[in-house]
């Protein structure tokens, strides 16, 4: 770089690197079909990749299902887990009775604050 003259070249506007000696690797294009809207994604993988069976539609978010020779590929979901709430959380560490009693020692303090018990109990 440099024998090269720089003068007038914006820097970071182009690379000066070739391609010379660059060995691209093999690819392959596979078709996914949306579960929701019907469109076709065209992704193209590496040779050698391992390709997913479902994709996240780039049109709806939806997920895409790969098609191999016209056919849909079955998604096996049976090992996917339901994402825990904050409710399956507390009730693994306390039981309906004990979260009972916590919520009538909360109310009581909230009614001795406010200056008697005139909040029914529902």
């Amino acid at each position: 770089m440099a024998d090269r003259n720089l003068r007038g070249i914006r820097l970071g506007a182009s690379s000066l690197q070739s391609e010379e000696g660059v060995v691209f690797h093999e690819r392959t294009k596979h078709t996914y079909v949306c579960t929701q809207c019907g469109r076709e994604n065209v992704l193209t993988f590496a040779v050698d990749a391992e390709v997913p069976e479902a994709w996240e539609c780039r049109t709806c978010g939806a997920e895409a299902v790969l098609r191999v020779d016209g056919t849909v590929v079955e998604v096996d979901h049976s090992g996917d887990k339901a994402p825990r709430t904050h409710w399956d959380m507390l009730l693994e560490r306390r039981t309906i009775p004990e979260l009972e009693e916590l919520l009538e020692e909360r109310l009581a303090l909230l009614r001795s604050r406010r200056g008697g018990s005139n909040i029914s109990a529902a």
